[in-house]
Protein backbone atom coordinates (compact mmCIF):
# COMPACT_ATOMS: atom_id res chain seq x y z
CA UNK A 1 0.00 0.00 0.00
CA UNK A 2 2.86 2.23 0.81
CA UNK A 3 4.42 1.64 -2.48
CA UNK A 4 1.26 2.60 -4.53
CA UNK A 5 0.92 5.79 -2.18
CA UNK A 6 4.37 6.61 -3.43
CA UNK A 7 3.50 6.25 -6.78
CA UNK A 8 -0.50 7.79 -6.93
CA UNK A 9 -0.17 10.53 -4.28
CA UNK A 10 0.18 13.36 -7.14
CA UNK A 11 -3.15 11.62 -8.74
CA UNK A 12 -4.90 11.58 -5.60
CA UNK A 13 -4.07 14.95 -4.30
CA UNK A 14 -5.19 16.55 -7.96
CA UNK A 15 -8.65 14.31 -7.54
CA UNK A 16 -9.11 15.77 -4.30
CA UNK A 17 -8.34 19.29 -5.77
CA UNK A 18 -10.98 18.72 -9.16
CA UNK A 19 -13.40 17.51 -6.52
CA UNK A 20 -13.28 20.64 -4.70
CA UNK A 21 -13.65 22.45 -7.42
CA UNK A 22 -16.49 20.53 -9.03
CA UNK A 23 -18.38 20.40 -5.43
CA UNK A 24 -18.16 23.97 -4.89
CA UNK A 25 -19.33 25.13 -8.38
CA UNK A 26 -21.95 23.12 -8.12
CA UNK A 27 -23.23 24.85 -4.60
CA UNK A 28 -22.16 28.25 -5.66
CA UNK A 29 -24.81 28.47 -8.75
CA UNK A 30 -27.57 27.41 -6.43
CA UNK A 31 -26.73 30.27 -4.42
CA UNK A 32 -25.99 32.40 -7.26
CA UNK A 33 -28.51 31.91 -9.52
CA UNK A 34 -31.13 32.89 -6.64
CA UNK A 35 -29.19 36.07 -6.55
CA UNK A 36 -29.62 36.19 -10.04
CA UNK A 37 -33.13 36.01 -9.79
CA UNK A 38 -33.61 32.84 -12.28
CA UNK A 39 -36.52 30.52 -11.04
CA UNK A 40 -36.50 27.42 -9.48
CA UNK A 41 -37.23 25.78 -12.80
CA UNK A 42 -34.88 27.31 -14.94
CA UNK A 43 -32.08 26.15 -12.50
CA UNK A 44 -33.23 22.84 -12.85
CA UNK A 45 -32.21 22.89 -16.09
CA UNK A 46 -28.81 24.33 -15.18
CA UNK A 47 -28.33 21.49 -12.96
CA UNK A 48 -29.71 18.65 -15.23
CA UNK A 49 -27.15 20.12 -18.01
CA UNK A 50 -24.20 18.62 -16.02
CA UNK A 51 -25.57 15.12 -16.38
CA UNK A 52 -26.52 15.30 -19.98
CA UNK A 53 -22.37 16.44 -20.53
CA UNK A 54 -21.34 14.05 -17.80
CA UNK A 55 -22.81 10.93 -19.62
CA UNK A 56 -21.75 12.23 -23.29
CA UNK A 57 -18.27 12.31 -21.64
CA UNK A 58 -18.53 8.88 -20.55
CA UNK A 59 -18.99 7.73 -23.80
CA UNK A 60 -16.39 9.66 -26.10
CA UNK A 61 -14.03 10.12 -23.73
CA UNK A 62 -12.33 6.42 -23.98
CA UNK A 63 -12.20 7.44 -28.06
CA UNK A 64 -10.57 11.44 -27.55
CA UNK A 65 -7.92 9.29 -25.12
CA UNK A 66 -7.07 6.69 -27.68
CA UNK A 67 -6.47 9.06 -30.64
CA UNK A 68 -4.50 11.82 -28.68
CA UNK A 69 -3.62 10.10 -25.17
CA UNK A 70 -4.31 10.68 -21.42
CA UNK A 71 -2.16 13.92 -20.94
CA UNK A 72 -3.56 16.04 -23.82
CA UNK A 73 -7.09 15.11 -22.77
CA UNK A 74 -6.50 15.74 -19.08
CA UNK A 75 -4.96 18.85 -19.92
CA UNK A 76 -7.60 20.40 -22.81
CA UNK A 77 -10.46 18.91 -21.00
CA UNK A 78 -8.80 21.11 -17.46
CA UNK A 79 -8.56 23.69 -18.92
CA UNK A 80 -12.28 24.10 -20.46
CA UNK A 81 -12.83 23.48 -16.84
CA UNK A 82 -11.21 26.60 -15.81
CA UNK A 83 -12.22 28.58 -18.21
CA UNK A 84 -15.95 28.12 -17.60
CA UNK A 85 -15.47 28.56 -13.85
CA UNK A 86 -14.71 31.90 -14.62
CA UNK A 87 -17.53 32.45 -17.17
CA UNK A 88 -20.19 32.10 -15.08
CA UNK A 89 -20.89 35.70 -13.40
CA UNK A 90 -19.78 37.09 -16.32
CA UNK A 91 -22.76 35.38 -18.32
CA UNK A 92 -25.61 35.76 -15.77
CA UNK A 93 -27.97 34.03 -18.06
CA UNK A 94 -29.53 30.37 -17.31
CA UNK A 95 -29.14 29.02 -21.30
CA UNK A 96 -25.31 30.34 -20.90
CA UNK A 97 -25.47 28.48 -17.50
CA UNK A 98 -27.14 25.40 -19.18
CA UNK A 99 -24.42 25.07 -21.98
CA UNK A 100 -21.51 25.82 -19.84
CA UNK A 101 -22.82 23.09 -17.45
CA UNK A 102 -22.98 21.12 -20.27
CA UNK A 103 -19.12 21.76 -21.32
CA UNK A 104 -18.21 21.44 -17.74
CA UNK A 105 -20.02 17.95 -17.18
CA UNK A 106 -18.36 16.56 -20.47
CA UNK A 107 -15.04 17.82 -19.41
CA UNK A 108 -15.42 16.36 -15.62
CA UNK A 109 -16.37 13.15 -16.83
CA UNK A 110 -13.04 12.63 -19.16
CA UNK A 111 -10.98 13.84 -16.34
CA UNK A 112 -12.38 11.45 -14.03
CA UNK A 113 -11.95 8.65 -17.02
CA UNK A 114 -8.44 9.67 -17.37
CA UNK A 115 -7.40 10.29 -13.83
CA UNK A 116 -8.66 6.64 -13.21
CA UNK A 117 -6.99 5.16 -15.69
CA UNK A 118 -3.88 6.23 -14.10
CA UNK A 119 -5.11 5.23 -10.94
CA UNK A 120 -5.63 1.80 -11.60
CA UNK A 121 -2.33 1.36 -13.44
CA UNK A 122 -0.89 2.88 -10.53
CA UNK A 123 -2.32 -0.05 -8.33
CA UNK A 124 -1.36 -3.80 -8.46
CA UNK A 125 -3.79 -6.84 -7.73
CA UNK A 126 -3.36 -6.72 -4.27
CA UNK A 127 -3.06 -3.34 -3.63
CA UNK A 128 -6.75 -2.50 -6.28
CA UNK A 129 -9.01 -2.50 -3.42
CA UNK A 130 -7.59 -0.13 -1.14
CA UNK A 131 -6.36 2.30 -3.78
CA UNK A 132 -10.24 2.60 -5.14
CA UNK A 133 -11.11 3.08 -0.93
CA UNK A 134 -8.74 5.67 -1.01
CA UNK A 135 -9.87 7.30 -3.99
CA UNK A 136 -13.88 7.59 -2.49
CA UNK A 137 -11.95 8.91 0.04
CA UNK A 138 -10.25 11.40 -1.41
CA UNK A 139 -13.65 11.88 -3.56
CA UNK A 140 -16.12 13.06 -0.55
CA UNK A 141 -13.02 14.96 1.39
CA UNK A 142 -12.94 17.38 -1.36
CA UNK A 143 -16.71 17.43 -1.91
CA UNK A 144 -17.13 18.30 1.81
CA UNK A 145 -14.41 20.81 2.49
CA UNK A 146 -15.61 22.68 -0.74
CA UNK A 147 -18.54 23.68 0.95
CA UNK A 148 -16.53 25.36 3.74
CA UNK A 149 -14.50 27.64 1.25
CA UNK A 150 -18.21 29.11 0.46
CA UNK A 151 -17.44 30.94 3.69
CA UNK A 152 -14.50 33.05 2.28
CA UNK A 153 -16.43 35.19 0.06
CA UNK A 154 -19.79 37.26 -0.83
CA UNK A 155 -21.23 35.14 -3.22
CA UNK A 156 -22.44 37.78 -5.50
CA UNK A 157 -19.15 38.33 -6.38
CA UNK A 158 -16.43 36.76 -8.39
CA UNK A 159 -13.87 35.74 -5.95
CA UNK A 160 -15.90 32.57 -4.94
CA UNK A 161 -15.78 31.53 -8.96
CA UNK A 162 -12.03 32.07 -9.11
CA UNK A 163 -11.27 29.64 -6.33
CA UNK A 164 -12.67 26.78 -8.12
CA UNK A 165 -11.05 27.74 -11.45
CA UNK A 166 -7.61 28.02 -9.81
CA UNK A 167 -8.18 24.36 -7.88
CA UNK A 168 -8.73 22.82 -11.04
CA UNK A 169 -6.03 24.99 -12.93
CA UNK A 170 -3.82 23.64 -9.93
CA UNK A 171 -4.52 19.88 -10.00
CA UNK A 172 -2.78 20.20 -13.60
CA UNK A 173 0.56 19.89 -11.55
CA UNK A 174 0.71 17.01 -9.47
CA UNK A 175 -1.33 14.85 -12.01
CA UNK A 176 1.21 15.96 -14.98
CA UNK A 177 4.58 16.11 -13.65
CA UNK A 178 3.85 12.92 -12.26
CA UNK A 179 6.54 10.02 -12.96
CA UNK A 180 3.61 7.25 -13.03
CA UNK A 181 3.39 6.08 -16.31
CA UNK A 182 0.59 6.87 -19.27
CA UNK A 183 -1.32 3.11 -19.56
CA UNK A 184 -2.74 1.45 -21.84
CA UNK A 185 -6.24 2.00 -21.94
CA UNK A 186 -8.72 -0.06 -22.86
CA UNK A 187 -12.74 -0.66 -21.79
CA UNK A 188 -15.13 -3.13 -22.11
CA UNK A 189 -17.92 -3.83 -24.58
CA UNK A 190 -21.36 -2.82 -22.63
CA UNK A 191 -23.85 -5.48 -22.28
CA UNK A 192 -26.77 -4.44 -24.05
CA UNK A 193 -29.78 -2.30 -21.86
CA UNK A 194 -32.19 -5.05 -22.81
CA UNK A 195 -30.26 -8.27 -21.69
CA UNK A 196 -29.00 -6.21 -18.81
CA UNK A 197 -32.55 -5.76 -17.88
CA UNK A 198 -33.30 -9.74 -18.41
CA UNK A 199 -30.19 -10.89 -16.12
CA UNK A 200 -31.58 -8.02 -13.00
CA UNK A 201 -34.70 -5.69 -13.67
CA UNK A 202 -33.88 -4.52 -9.62
CA UNK A 203 -30.41 -3.19 -10.58
CA UNK A 204 -31.64 -1.88 -13.66
CA UNK A 205 -34.94 0.07 -12.31
CA UNK A 206 -33.09 0.72 -9.00
CA UNK A 207 -30.02 2.20 -11.20
CA UNK A 208 -32.15 5.13 -13.47
CA UNK A 209 -34.62 5.89 -9.94
CA UNK A 210 -31.23 6.09 -7.91
CA UNK A 211 -29.58 8.45 -10.76
CA UNK A 212 -32.41 10.85 -9.74
CA UNK A 213 -31.86 10.51 -6.23
CA UNK A 214 -28.84 11.29 -6.17
CA UNK A 215 -28.70 14.29 -9.00
CA UNK A 216 -31.21 16.13 -7.44
CA UNK A 217 -29.05 15.46 -4.03
CA UNK A 218 -26.00 16.61 -5.90
CA UNK A 219 -27.86 19.41 -7.95
CA UNK A 220 -30.57 20.90 -6.10
CA UNK A 221 -29.93 20.95 -2.39
CA UNK A 222 -28.28 24.18 -2.69
CA UNK A 223 -31.39 25.96 -4.49
CA UNK A 224 -33.52 24.09 -1.88
CA UNK A 225 -31.15 25.56 0.93
CA UNK A 226 -31.40 29.20 -0.58
CA UNK A 227 -35.36 29.21 -1.26
CA UNK A 228 -35.58 28.04 2.68
CA UNK A 229 -33.41 31.36 3.22
CA UNK A 230 -30.37 29.47 5.12
CA UNK A 231 -27.68 31.23 5.57
CA UNK A 232 -24.36 30.44 3.68
CA UNK A 233 -22.85 28.81 6.76
CA UNK A 234 -25.70 26.92 7.45
CA UNK A 235 -26.18 26.11 3.60
CA UNK A 236 -22.88 24.67 3.42
CA UNK A 237 -23.07 22.49 6.28
CA UNK A 238 -26.65 21.19 5.08
CA UNK A 239 -24.76 20.66 1.62
CA UNK A 240 -21.77 19.05 2.74
CA UNK A 241 -24.17 16.80 5.12
CA UNK A 242 -25.41 14.49 2.79
CA UNK A 243 -21.59 13.58 1.85
CA UNK A 244 -20.77 12.59 5.61
CA UNK A 245 -23.46 10.30 5.53
CA UNK A 246 -22.37 8.67 2.16
CA UNK A 247 -18.93 8.14 3.89
CA UNK A 248 -20.22 6.87 7.08
CA UNK A 249 -22.57 4.54 6.01
CA UNK A 250 -20.75 2.91 2.64
CA UNK A 251 -18.35 0.78 4.85
CA UNK A 252 -21.26 -0.51 7.09
CA UNK A 253 -23.65 -1.63 4.76
CA UNK A 254 -21.31 -3.10 2.64
CA UNK A 255 -20.48 -5.29 5.55
CA UNK A 256 -23.97 -6.46 5.73
CA UNK A 257 -24.58 -6.74 1.89
CA UNK A 258 -21.69 -9.99 1.93
CA UNK A 259 -23.82 -11.37 5.05
CA UNK A 260 -27.73 -11.58 3.63
CA UNK A 261 -29.88 -11.22 1.14
CA UNK A 262 -29.31 -7.84 -1.39
CA UNK A 263 -32.58 -7.42 -2.36
CA UNK A 264 -33.50 -7.39 1.49
CA UNK A 265 -30.94 -4.84 2.28
CA UNK A 266 -31.72 -2.52 -0.43
CA UNK A 267 -34.98 -2.71 0.28
CA UNK A 268 -34.59 -1.83 3.74
CA UNK A 269 -32.08 0.97 2.87
CA UNK A 270 -34.14 2.75 0.31
CA UNK A 271 -37.45 2.58 2.69
CA UNK A 272 -34.92 3.97 5.85
CA UNK A 273 -33.65 6.85 3.54
CA UNK A 274 -37.39 7.51 1.96
CA UNK A 275 -38.30 7.61 5.45
CA UNK A 276 -35.84 10.06 6.34
CA UNK A 277 -37.04 12.08 3.08
CA UNK A 278 -40.54 12.28 4.51
CA UNK A 279 -39.41 13.85 7.58
CA UNK A 280 -37.37 16.42 5.97
CA UNK A 281 -40.38 16.86 3.75
CA UNK A 282 -42.79 17.44 6.63
CA UNK A 283 -40.50 19.10 8.80
CA UNK A 284 -38.99 21.45 6.66
CA UNK A 285 -38.80 24.51 8.80
CA UNK A 286 -36.62 22.78 11.34
CA UNK A 287 -32.87 23.20 11.05
CA UNK A 288 -31.96 20.06 13.01
CA UNK A 289 -34.54 18.06 11.10
CA UNK A 290 -32.78 19.14 7.97
CA UNK A 291 -29.28 18.12 9.27
CA UNK A 292 -30.59 14.83 10.07
CA UNK A 293 -32.59 13.98 7.00
CA UNK A 294 -29.91 15.08 4.60
CA UNK A 295 -27.38 12.47 7.04
CA UNK A 296 -29.85 9.50 6.48
CA UNK A 297 -30.90 10.24 3.21
CA UNK A 298 -27.20 10.84 1.75
CA UNK A 299 -26.32 7.46 4.07
CA UNK A 300 -28.30 5.31 2.47
CA UNK A 301 -28.58 6.66 -1.43
CA UNK A 302 -25.26 6.35 -2.05
CA UNK A 303 -24.36 3.05 -0.62
CA UNK A 304 -27.22 1.63 -3.08
CA UNK A 305 -25.39 2.74 -5.53
CA UNK A 306 -22.35 0.00 -4.89
CA UNK A 307 -25.31 -2.56 -3.32
CA UNK A 308 -27.30 -2.46 -6.96
CA UNK A 309 -24.25 -3.12 -8.91
CA UNK A 310 -23.32 -6.13 -6.24
CA UNK A 311 -26.46 -7.19 -6.52
CA UNK A 312 -26.80 -7.20 -10.48
CA UNK A 313 -23.50 -9.62 -10.20
CA UNK A 314 -25.40 -12.02 -7.83
CA UNK A 315 -27.16 -13.05 -11.10
CA UNK A 316 -24.49 -12.61 -13.69
CA UNK A 317 -21.23 -15.08 -14.77
CA UNK A 318 -17.96 -13.76 -13.98
CA UNK A 319 -17.02 -12.83 -17.59
CA UNK A 320 -20.47 -10.72 -18.21
CA UNK A 321 -19.52 -8.23 -14.95
CA UNK A 322 -17.33 -6.05 -16.50
CA UNK A 323 -19.58 -5.65 -19.69
CA UNK A 324 -22.78 -4.98 -17.15
CA UNK A 325 -20.79 -2.08 -15.79
CA UNK A 326 -20.98 0.21 -18.85
CA UNK A 327 -24.92 -0.48 -18.88
CA UNK A 328 -25.28 0.37 -15.36
CA UNK A 329 -23.28 3.53 -15.60
CA UNK A 330 -25.71 4.44 -18.81
CA UNK A 331 -28.98 3.68 -17.23
CA UNK A 332 -27.87 5.48 -13.97
CA UNK A 333 -26.83 8.42 -16.18
CA UNK A 334 -30.31 8.59 -17.78
CA UNK A 335 -32.11 9.01 -14.41
CA UNK A 336 -29.38 11.70 -13.36
CA UNK A 337 -30.18 13.90 -16.50
CA UNK A 338 -33.90 13.57 -15.55
CA UNK A 339 -33.74 13.83 -11.74
CA UNK A 340 -33.28 17.97 -11.10
CA UNK A 341 -35.25 18.50 -14.39
CA UNK A 342 -38.42 17.24 -11.97
CA UNK A 343 -37.09 18.21 -8.55
CA UNK A 344 -37.19 21.71 -9.96
CA UNK A 345 -40.71 21.08 -11.54
CA UNK A 346 -42.20 19.34 -7.94
CA UNK A 347 -40.88 22.44 -6.07
CA UNK A 348 -42.02 24.88 -8.19
CA UNK A 349 -45.13 23.83 -8.05
CA UNK A 350 -45.47 22.69 -4.28
CA UNK A 351 -42.46 24.71 -2.56
CA UNK A 352 -39.27 24.28 -1.50
CA UNK A 353 -40.25 21.25 0.47
CA UNK A 354 -40.48 19.93 -2.71
CA UNK A 355 -36.89 18.69 -2.78
CA UNK A 356 -37.36 15.99 -0.48
CA UNK A 357 -41.04 14.99 -1.54
CA UNK A 358 -39.13 13.77 -4.91
CA UNK A 359 -36.41 11.91 -3.03
CA UNK A 360 -39.33 10.22 -0.76
CA UNK A 361 -41.05 9.21 -3.78
CA UNK A 362 -37.78 8.09 -5.31
CA UNK A 363 -36.81 5.58 -2.67
CA UNK A 364 -39.81 4.40 -1.09
CA UNK A 365 -40.37 3.51 -4.74
CA UNK A 366 -37.04 1.44 -4.94
CA UNK A 367 -37.26 -0.15 -1.58
CA UNK A 368 -41.11 -1.28 -3.11
CA UNK A 369 -40.10 -2.66 -5.98
CA UNK A 370 -36.56 -4.10 -4.10
CA UNK A 371 -38.92 -6.08 -1.57
CA UNK A 372 -41.43 -6.90 -5.06
CA UNK A 373 -38.25 -8.46 -6.65
CA UNK A 374 -37.66 -10.96 -3.41
CA UNK A 375 -41.68 -12.45 -4.13
CA UNK A 376 -39.94 -13.27 -7.97
CA UNK A 377 -37.23 -15.70 -8.02
CA UNK A 378 -34.93 -17.24 -5.19
CA UNK A 379 -31.69 -15.35 -3.59
CA UNK A 380 -29.07 -16.93 -4.23
CA UNK A 381 -27.12 -18.35 -1.18
CA UNK A 382 -24.35 -16.18 0.78
CA UNK A 383 -21.39 -17.90 -0.43
CA UNK A 384 -22.29 -17.66 -4.21
CA UNK A 385 -22.82 -14.09 -4.29
CA UNK A 386 -20.94 -11.71 -5.83
CA UNK A 387 -17.90 -9.46 -3.48
CA UNK A 388 -19.49 -5.91 -3.04
CA UNK A 389 -17.05 -3.16 -3.59
CA UNK A 390 -17.22 0.49 -2.95
CA UNK A 391 -17.39 2.63 -5.21
CA UNK A 392 -19.82 6.44 -5.64
CA UNK A 393 -22.08 7.77 -8.21
CA UNK A 394 -20.05 10.54 -8.87
CA UNK A 395 -17.16 7.80 -10.29
CA UNK A 396 -16.92 7.42 -13.91
CA UNK A 397 -17.28 4.34 -16.00
CA UNK A 398 -13.68 3.18 -15.22
CA UNK A 399 -13.97 2.98 -11.27
CA UNK A 400 -16.77 1.56 -12.11
CA UNK A 401 -15.03 -1.43 -14.06
CA UNK A 402 -12.18 -1.11 -11.69
CA UNK A 403 -14.85 -2.29 -8.79
CA UNK A 404 -16.04 -5.40 -10.81
CA UNK A 405 -12.69 -6.44 -11.50
CA UNK A 406 -12.11 -6.34 -7.52
CA UNK A 407 -15.41 -8.08 -7.11
CA UNK A 408 -14.28 -10.86 -9.95
CA UNK A 409 -10.84 -11.18 -8.21
CA UNK A 410 -12.46 -11.62 -5.22
CA UNK A 411 -14.90 -14.17 -5.96
CA UNK A 412 -12.12 -16.69 -7.98
CA UNK A 413 -9.75 -16.07 -4.77
CA UNK A 414 -12.79 -17.91 -2.85
CA UNK A 415 -13.94 -20.13 -5.66
CA UNK A 416 -9.61 -21.47 -4.95
CA UNK A 417 -9.63 -21.22 -1.58
CA UNK A 418 -12.82 -23.53 -1.01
Amino acid sequence: MLQFLKSAWPLLLGMMLLMVGNGMQGTLLGIRGEIEGFSTYEMSFVMSAYFVGFLGGSRLAPEMIRRVGHVRVFAALASFISAVLILYPTLASPWAWVAGRVLIGFCFSGVYVTAESWLNNAATNETRGQSLSLYMIVQMLGVVSAQGLLLVADPSGYVLFVIPSVLVSISFAPILLSISPTPAFDTTKPMSLLELYHNSPLGFVGMILLGGIFSAQFGMSAVFATQLGLSIRDLSIFVATFYIGATLFQYPLGWMSDRMDRRVLIMFVALAGGAAAVFGWLFTDSYSMLLLAALIVGGTSNPLYSLLIAHTNDFLDTEDMAAASGGLVFVNGLGAIAGPVATGWIMETSGPSGFFLFLAVLLIATGVYAGYRTTRRAAPSVEDTAAYSPVMPTASPVAVEVAQEIAIETMQEEEVSQ
